[in-house]
């Protein structure tokens, strides 16, 4: 028996180290393809030039949020194909594009980061659905807050937010609240009225921001289960979250022949919005915010606030956002292995400086170098080997719910520092004198 043990052994470490060529080239190959792909997309992504645009709102917005879905279908759903010179050569990306909403010192803004090459694009469209509206090109707020250190004149506070269940599950739209009709102004019940009044709410020093960082469905893709190399979109895949659900109602009859599943009544409606959710075109979404303040008027009233800024959108049947990755001491209670530790007060502002550059940046897509190879190594190493710092979590949302989380607010809501265009533009007369 030894010996048979030890013939195996033998022949198995022989096969071994004839194949180890060709392993180690494979490896080494692999390696040295993603390493090339990450270093031309940055050196593209370095050549992309981006400008801030705020957008006024008019004084009266009469139209639903509709009008806001058709802009983001028109304007920012770019598709197109990248032939291999273009995406493996030059390290062509798709483009990617910021909504914003900021509070400075009370006052609320709009605002949309894009490519320069696509500002006219964006000009048309939005002015297409909202013709009183104003768009001007602004400096980047985020740049007045400087780094921050424990001696820095501003604090920071930020946060991202993540579905609570698979994509395909919708949050609570414009529809839901009724907004699709276009009720009355008196009658309406606009959901991101709470966003505007709490921002609207803060004091002077205090800033408050979010962003919802998007880029065409199409780019993100889902591996196939049992190929390698095959993947599908998120269409497939939230059928394949559906049949998961379905599974316990689902039997099968006649050897194989005739599928039978019965919903029970309380699934209904989250099958439906589900199959509704897909009817729709999406957008791979980022979300993240952040409380900037100076030191003397942090409130943590207000930090608290912000955690809680999207729970009208919030189905229990079907899905919600979560806040995680908080720079804050008890960011890796999550982990069961780290909830035991609390960070450090370097930690945390480590963390703090790293949440502002990456808002500063949009950065969801084609992250720095670490984000790829910490992935490979466990905690507790990978600590000791990169500092601190979070995974990001991207998303599907389609244009209907993009359009809940951002659109402009009617008359119902006077928050008077909203800043509105006041006075309505009209052409000429067609009979004036030349």
């Amino acid at each position: 028996m030894g010996q048979i043990l030890l013939f195996i052994a033998t022949f198995v470490f022989n096969i071994i180290l004839w194949l180890s060529p060709l392993i180690g080239t494979i490896l080494f190959g692999a390696i040295a393809w993603k390493l090339w792909m990450h270093y031309i997309q940055q050196d593209f992504i370095s050549g992309i030039d981006y400008t801030l645009l705020e957008i006024i709102p008019p004084r009266d917005v009469l139209r639903s949020p509709k009008g806001m879905e058709l802009f983001f279908s028109n304007a920012l759903y770019h598709k197109s194909r990248k032939g291999g010179v273009e995406e493996f050569w030059q390290g062509a990306v798709w483009f990617w594009f910021s909504l914003e909403i900021a509070s400075i010192d009370g006052q609320v803004h709009f605002y949309i980061r894009t490519p320069t090459r696509v500002k006219g694009l964006i000009e048309t469209q939005m002015y297409a659905q909202y013709p009183q509206a104003q768009i001007k090109e602004v400096e980047d707020y985020t740049l007045a807050v400087d780094k921050i250190t424990k001696d820095s004149e501003y604090n920071l506070w930020g946060c991202e937010f993540k579905l609570a269940k698979p994509e395909i599950f919708p949050l609570k739209t414009y529809v839901d609240f009724g907004l699709d009709k276009d009720p009355k102004e008196e009658f309406k019940v606009d959901p991101i009225s709470g966003l505007i009044e709490l921002f609207g709410s803060i004091k002077k020093g205090e800033q408050m921001w979010v962003q919802f960082v998007i880029r065409p469905d199409h780019v993100k893709q889902y591996p196939d289960k049992g190929s390698w190399f095959k993947t599908h979109d998120w269409v497939k895949e939230g059928e394949v979250q559906i049949m998961k659900k379905l599974g316990p109602y689902t039997a099968v009859k006649d050897e194989g022949q005739r599928i039978e599943t019965r919903v029970p009544t309380y699934l209904d409606g989250l099958i439906k919005n589900a199959t509704a959710k897909k009817t729709k075109i999406g957008f791979e979404t980022g979300i993240r915010a952040c409380y900037v303040a100076k030191r003397e008027c942090f409130d943590m009233g207000s930090r608290r606030s912000m955690r809680l800024m999207f729970r009208q959108y919030a189905a229990p049947n079907s899905n919600e956002l979560e806040r995680f990755n908080s720079t804050q001491a008890d960011a890796l209670s999550s982990n069961l292995f780290q909830s035991f530790f609390m960070l450090s007060p370097a930690t945390v502002i480590r963390l703090s400086n790293r949440m502002l550059e990456e808002f500063r940046e949009r950065a969801f897509y084609y992250l720095p170098l670490r984000h790829h190879i910490s992935g490979y190594i466990p905690w507790p190493f990978s600590p000791f080997i990169f500092p601190k710092y979070f995974h990001h979590h991207t998303y599907i949302l389609n244009v209907e719910e993009l359009a809940t989380l951002w659109h402009f607010p009617g008359q119902t809501l006077k928050v008077p520092t909203l800043e509105r265009i006041e006075s309505k533009e009209a052409s000429p007369p067609t009979n004036l004198p030349t």
